[in-house]
């Protein structure tokens, strides 16, 4: 039997199949629910690479791909193709790329750190270049970014939604921490990138967690809310139907005493059920313990409410600037495409009444997570890799840098005040009225909302699903002048680190896929000696 892997390398974790190439039948799927490396989105993920080593987040992402191989239970020695799909960053990281140039932007920075900028095109090399545990001789297929900064995923995402290929105004969004989102307007396509933050996929929320079996993804009304929490097979099941003031359960439900925790779309769920009963008015919960409540003791806390509230800010005020820029009306936007994990379990009524989409589409399509799709696709037809290129030529894209366009930052400001200072809605629009920018419709349209699959990954195959739930791997340091106080150990917001007493002095040890990197140094900030230097770990072996 001859073997194919297809890989989708995201920012929060990595999705594989194993496919039999003979009839493209997939055999199995390997998940991970985190990402080996340091940080919680993709720009902790490229500080790590700079300060730290791209040699070390290499050998991180790839050795979590050899482990998922390794859950696939397949013969290695048979694998002939394998095809990989993600954003520039984590596809750069993957192919131990020069990564500085996504660092910084315009040629006088890049010249300045004698950087030279690098082609993303399509290519095919071995698969023993990159270092993974297959036939060393099997093609290693990477689609093309379609420029610099809009990697394969986007590609992936207008192509397998359908968007290049509609008439109307439609707009697509890849929900996840680094929310990749296209308009397209006649022949011209509009894209940005939002810094959605780690919300979106339950991370950075105190009972959060990824897309797994024993997430709580939605809620559904019934008499009262009622729980959907994830099965086995990564499909919504009935939970328990209780009260979300107090916890009281009304009815059990077959997955009773399953859900270990909460997921970004359950998330999305509670707080639009929270917001329709007036239990929440970002950014306040109005319970007597202030809190949401939900099965087996789950709860949303005012804490969480702030940390979903920045993802929603920030995915409409994207939205609302791709519009801007093209100069469309909110009126004139006809369809809305949500791909990925988070675009495929959300309600996606409930995600537009928390400003996760415009208000105004006709109809609303969940795609799936277009990603792996494309990378599947690419592995069954290797020939696609020339199509592809040519696609990513032929698109007329505008990109808009948000970080550093003033209407991002107009909008982005309103929302941060309206969701994290309750600033009414008629202000809100007074404000941007002041900048000459479109209002936000006050009323939302009634759109069909068309679920083109139940899963993000639709078929996992007859081996079903495996996850890999142990991901990183030790980073470790012995710092001359440690005392040993574990003051970076208790400070740690996610208790990645360790310490031991070694010969001479002690052994400090932290866990990558726990830890949140670059973007937090709170051990390197709360050592009394100054010692502690998170970049001077090493990667053990």
């Amino acid at each position: 039997m001859s073997l194919g892997l297809s890989i989708d390398i995201g920012t929060s974790g990595t999705r594989m199949h194993a496919l039999d190439l003979k009839d493209g039948r997939i055999l199995g799927t390997a998940i991970t629910v985190r990402h080996p490396i340091p940080g919680s989105n993709v720009m902790d993920h490229l500080t790590f690479c700079i300060e730290v080593g791209t040699d070390i987040a290499h050998r991180l992402l790839v050795d979590t791909a050899n482990r998922l191989i390794g859950l696939l239970e397949i013969d290695r020695s048979k694998v002939e193709r394998v095809a990989i799909c993600g954003n520039p960053i984590q596809l750069s990281i993957f192919q131990n790329m020069e990564i500085r140039d996504l660092a910084f932007a315009g040629e006088r920075a890049l010249k300045a750190r004698g950087v030279e900028p690098q082609k993303r095109d399509a290519r095919v090399i071995k698969t023993a270049e990159v270092g993974l545990d297959v036939n060393p001789e099997a093609d290693l297929y990477v689609p093309p970014a379609i420029k610099h900064e809009i990697g394969a995923d986007a590609l992936a995402m207008m192509l397998k939604s359908g968007l290049l290929d509609r008439k109307e105004t439609c707009l697509v969004t890849d929900y996840g921490t680094n929310a990749e989102m296209a308009l397209k307007v006649g022949d011209t396509i509009y894209t940005g990138s939002a810094a959605a933050g780690p919300a979106i996929e339950g991370q950075h929320i105190k009972m959060g967690m990824l897309a797994a079996p024993g997430a709580i993804s939605d809620l559904e009304y019934d008499f009262s809310w009622r729980c959907k929490v994830l099965d086995e097979s990564m499909l919504p099941q009935d939970g328990d139907r209780l009260d979300l003031n107090t916890g009281a359960v009304n009815d059990e439900g077959p997955m009773h005493g399953k859900a270990r925790g909460i997921t970004g779309t359950g998330v999305i769920a509670a707080i639009a059920a929270g917001m329709e009963t007036d239990l929440v008015k970002p950014p306040r919960i109005n319970t007597g313990d202030h809190l949401l409540h939900l099965q087996d003791g789950i709860t949303l806390t005012e804490n969480d409410v702030l940390e979903a509230t920045k993802t929603f800010g920030a995915m409409r005020a994207g939205h609302f600037t791709l519009l801007e820029h093209a100069g469309v009306k909110f009126d004139d936007l006809d369809s809305m495409y949500m791909s990925g994990a988070s675009g495929t379990y959300v309600d996606a009524l409930k995600a537009q009444k928390v400003g996760l989409l415009p208000p105004s589409p006709h109809t609303i399509y969940q795609v799936g997570n277009t990603s792996l799709a494309m990378a599947t696709d690419l592995v069954r037809d290797p020939e696609w890799i020339d199509r592809l290129q040519s696609i990513a030529k032929g698109i007329r894209s505008n990109h808009v840098m948000f970080a550093t366009d003033s209407i991002f930052e107009s909008i982005f400001i309103q929302e941060l005040a309206y969701w994290q200072e309750g600033m009414p809605l008629e202000a809100y629009n007074m404000m941007l009225a002041t900048m000459d920018i479109q209002e936000l419709p006050k009323r939302f349209r009634k759109a069909t909302v068309r679920k083109m699959v139940q899963r993000d990954i639709p078929v996992l195959g007859d081996q079903g699903l495996m996850i890999l739930k142990d991901v990183g791997v030790t980073l470790r340091g012995s710092f001359e002048g440690c005392t040993g106080c574990q003051k970076c150990l208790k400070d740690c917001p996610e208790r990645a680190i360790t310490i031991k007493k070694a010969k001479a002095g002690f052994d400090i040890t932290v866990a990558s896929d726990l830890c949140n990197g670059t973007a937090c140094l709170r051990c390197d900030r709360i050592c009394p000696e100054k010692v502690f230097n998170f970049r001077m770990l090493k990667m053990d072996g």
